[in-house]
């Protein structure tokens, strides 16, 4: 195993200055030319650090946990690129837990507060999860973010411009000349819900369109209550031309109950989602997004606890750059003429 000492001979300076760069410590003074030969001595010898070691002499494991409600969500991948990019630059790993769907008496959360596994926590709240286990988080003093969820006790959060994003997908179908738009939104507890709520009520304002409150369902953002939304809207004795799905999941049930019912996308109806992901252009027909920050969200979010951890301090943030920005594929058009 390659040893500071060792890197130490190859530039020619001291241990303690070759542990002083490679930690990144404040204040290391040494000129910038013996910092890049520090650096290209470690990576000529592939030298690793001994985490093992830095966690006994710090009381840190320089691990960070990411607790999903569900890994395989296809907008997942982004989101964990973002976490796993930043980690590594600032000289963490991330080890990844799900909440939701685990057998009776697996206690996740437990394990990652009690046994000191990790020095702090990512944490994406579902539909689903257990008030408990989130109120055991704050309790624990641990370091926590919740990504794209605010915590009434306003503890850290990094969230997306949800607002900004479904007035952006409203918007498209209002300028298709679409005016009776449904909107298939998440669960009225869900504040990711309530904020895209209130994006589709802002673009319509904007357009002068009254909104129709019979036309927005709240049952949540999986593919089953996505297609169960659409079919009680198509109950309505006046059906919507268009609808916003306030999450892509929820949209391949759209898709799905929309071809059950003899529905033709997008010339009887033109479906819009949040978010974007591989799997939209491989729907059909292919599904019109918004596309959001996903991995800006996960790197934001990595930074935040990181600054939790090392100074305490509690970051907020909404991530707006880069952009909400719509992707426009087969799954919508100007309303049929009558």
């Amino acid at each position: 195993m390659v040893r500071l000492s060792d890197v130490a001979a190859r530039a020619g300076v001291s241990v303690s200055a070759v542990s002083r760069v490679l930690r990144d410590a404040p204040h290391t003074r040494v000129s910038e030319s013996t910092r890049v030969r520090i650096q290209e001595a470690a990576a000529e010898l592939g030298y690793r650090p001994n985490f093992a070691a830095r966690a006994l002499k710090s009381a840190r494991t320089n691990v960070v946990g990411l607790v999903v409600p569900d890994v395989t969500n296809a907008i997942f991948t982004d989101l964990l690129r973002g976490v796993e990019d930043e980690a590594y630059r600032q000289g963490y790993v991330v080890l990844l837990a799900r909440a939701d769907g685990l057998p009776d008496g697996v206690d996740v959360i437990g394990r990652l507060i009690g046994e000191g596994r990790v020095d702090g926590l990512l944490v994406q709240v579902g539909d689903t999860s257990d008030a408990n286990d989130i109120d055991r988080l704050i309790a624990s003093r641990l370091p926590v973010v919740f990504v794209n969820s605010i915590h009434p006790e306003g503890v850290g959060s990094v969230v997306l411009d949800d607002e900004e994003g479904t007035r952006i997908a409203t918007a498209h179908l209002i300028g298709l000349g679409h005016r009776r738009i449904a909107l298939i939104n998440g669960v009225a507890s869900s504040d990711t819900a309530r904020r895209r709520e209130a994006g589709f009520r802002r673009a319509s304002a904007d357009s002068g369109l009254s909104v129709d409150d019979d036309l927005i369902t709240r049952r949540g953002y999986e593919p089953r209550q996505g297609a169960e939304a659409l079919g009680a809207l198509w109950e309505r004795p006046e059906r919507p031309t268009a609808v916003v799905v306030a999450n892509i999941n929820a949209s391949y049930g759209v898709l799905a109950e929309a071809r059950r019912l003899g529905v033709d996308v997008p010339a009887d109806l033109s479906v819009v989602a949040i978010h974007d992901a591989w799997t939209a252009d491989h729907a059909w027909p292919p599904l019109t997004t918004v596309r959001m920050p996903l991995r800006e969200l996960g790197a934001t979010a990595l930074r935040a606890v990181v600054e939790n951890i090392s100074s305490g301090v509690t970051v907020d943030a909404v991530v707006r750059d880069p952009a909400p920005v719509l992707v426009e594929r087969s799954s919508t058009a100007p309303p049929r003429k009558t």
